[in-house]
């Protein structure tokens, strides 16, 4: 009977020395979590601060870019308007000239038949 006693003692010692182990383990556990918890409050802060700055800040920059693109294009298709009309009017300027030195050359011609 003793030596069963004696024997429950050390199995019991042993018990108590794997939960100090075990409590040793959980508190590592939980400091190791109260980090991971720290960390990701601090993620979702930048998070936050990514996501407002999208908002606030570059979809504005990129709707004000969007707005001046288009902008720019409605200039660009006038002007490309406009140069459309001068080489119009380049052609009928150079179609006259040609018709002005056909009618003088009829013309010279004519007074050196009457003359």
């Amino acid at each position: 009977l003793k030596e069963d006693v004696a024997i429950l003692k050390v199995d019991v010692q042993g018990l108590k020395d794997d939960v100090a182990i075990l409590k040793v383990d959980v508190q590592g556990l939980k400091d190791d979590v109260q980090a991971l918890e720290t960390k990701t409050d601090e993620m979702e802060l930048q998070i936050s601060g990514i996501a407002l700055t999208l908002e606030n800040k570059t979809n504005k920059n990129i709707q004000l870019l969007a707005e001046n693109h288009i902008s720019l294009i409605d200039k660009l298709n006038q002007s490309v308007k406009v140069a459309d009309k001068s080489f119009v009017f380049e052609v009928q300027m150079s179609d006259l000239r040609s018709r002005v030195e056909n009618l003088e050359k009829e013309v010279t011609v004519i007074k050196g038949n009457t003359a």
